[in-house]
């Protein structure tokens, strides 16, 4: 009989970084406590690290360190007599007990992911603690990739994560989908962090890949749950629109070698149809159900669908999209934004009018070390023949990208940019 062949750690933290969201909202739900629960889902991970290289990675890794964490869950409750009454509650046979299925009436949602997520938007927390602790419980993002998602210094994250925690235990907030107006009040923060999470999932801030498909999916799933929650919400489908219309693109971002892919060089018969045809259902839903001008997820959902409706690069209608970033500008204004707009209005007006607008941002105090700054720049730049200047931009744009594809891309492109200087 072969020995099992020792499993390196590192696999075994990536099999854990998928899995640690759906352990901890399961554990949740058992313990009452996000802050026990992450804990417990590292005890569990503590215990593959010690199993898996001797005994082999089980066949579903993700239901052995889902029970793994329930029993040291249920071992937890046993061991302090405050928990006494919730153990009773739970019933003896919770160990053997599966969690129950997702229920078909939406009004009626049995999910952990979304109780997880809702519990953490709670409004006794900040709503940039809301969104950081969620990235970090649903999304398994270290505090390093929230706080460039944020553009925010690390150690301010992690500040607010802990605190976050505590506020959560010390105010005995209910894991619970809420009802009536509280889950009204609740959805701003729910719909920005289930964006979060599917950006960080699209363009992973930081690692070796671009994409992690898992949080892409994760979020688009909810957002889903979401529209069939609440139907009569446009901004619920307006998010759902721009997941299905971005989602669509997946295939065609990264080449075989892993590579990023420019939306101009991509190979859009590799784009998925039926996402975008979903999209194209959820944002007519979103204007259905609008009864004043669109929020900002229907704005960025109909500038996505601008792209997925162009069979070419060159068939972009970028008039258009310059339009609606100027809307989206007004009605969410942000750094950000901005540069995105200046991009649309280059490519409806001409590089000298896009570069404008990006020089201008250049004081922005957010946009620092945001390595698409300098990227944007350096194609203006170079469209424009400035071309030694472009260089200078893409290295440092390089520089700042934290995402290892992302970073080859831009050094590639200072590489192949002539370095003759042609003033135009």
């Amino acid at each position: 009989m072969e020995e099992p062949q020792p499993t390196p750690a590192p696999a075994i933290e990536t099999v854990f970084r998928l899995e640690f969201p759906r352990v901890v909202a399961g554990v949740a739900r058992i313990v009452r406590d996000v802050g026990i629960a992450e804990e417990l889902a590292q005890d569990a991970l503590v215990a593959a690290l010690e199993q898996w290289p001797r005994d082999g990675v089980p066949g579903n890794p993700g239901a052995w360190l889902m029970a793994t964490a329930r029993r040291r869950a249920v071992d937890l409750i046993r061991r302090r007599e405050t928990y006494a009454r919730k153990l009773a509650e739970i019933g003896r046979d919770l160990e053997t007990t599966a969690p129950p299925p997702e229920p078909a009436d939406p009004h009626d949602i049995d999910d952990d992911l979304l109780r997880l997520l809702f519990t953490a938007c709670h409004p006794v927390l900040s709503p940039q603690a809301r969104t950081a602790l969620t990235l970090r419980l649903l999304g398994g993002l270290t505090t390093a990739e929230i706080a460039r998602a944020f553009l925010v210094p690390e150690p301010a994250i992690a500040q607010r994560i802990v605190r976050a925690k505590r506020t959560l235990a010390t105010r005995n907030v209910a894991f619970e989908v809420p009802y009536g107006p509280e889950r009204e009040a609740r959805l701003g923060s729910v719909l920005d962090v289930i964006y979060l999470i599917f950006n960080e999932g699209y363009a992973a801030t930081a690692g070796d890949d671009l994409l992690r498909p898992g949080l892409c999916e994760d979020a688009l799933r909810l957002a889903r749950v979401l529209s069939a929650l609440m139907p009569k919400e446009p901004e619920v489908h307006g998010l759902t629109a721009l997941l299905e219309f971005q989602a669509s693109r997946t295939a065609a971002r990264t080449g075989p070698d892993g590579d990023p892919v420019l939306l101009k060089d991509q190979n859009r018969r590799r784009w998925n149809r039926m996402l975008i045809a979903r999209g194209v259902q959820a944002l007519d839903r979103a204007g259905a159900t609008a009864t004043g001008a669109p929020g900002p997820y229907a704005l960025q959902a109909a500038i996505a669908a601008c792209h997925a409706h162009a069979y070419t690069y060159e068939e972009t209608d970028w008039r258009a999209i310059a339009t609606l970033y100027g809307l989206l500008a007004a009605r969410a204004p942000s750094p950000v934004v901005e540069l995105n707009r200046a991009v649309a209005v280059s490519m409806a007006d001409g590089p000298v009018e896009g570069l404008k607008l990006v020089d201008a941002l250049a004081a922005e105090p957010a946009l620092r070390d945001y390595h698409l700054l300098p990227s944007v720049r350096g194609d203006l730049l170079a469209r424009l023949g400035r071309t030694a200047e472009a260089r200078a931009e893409f290295a440092r744009a390089a520089g700042l990208a934290r995402n290892e594809r992302e970073r080859q891309l831009l050094l590639r492109r200072a590489e192949e940019t002539p370095s003759s200087c042609r003033e135009s």
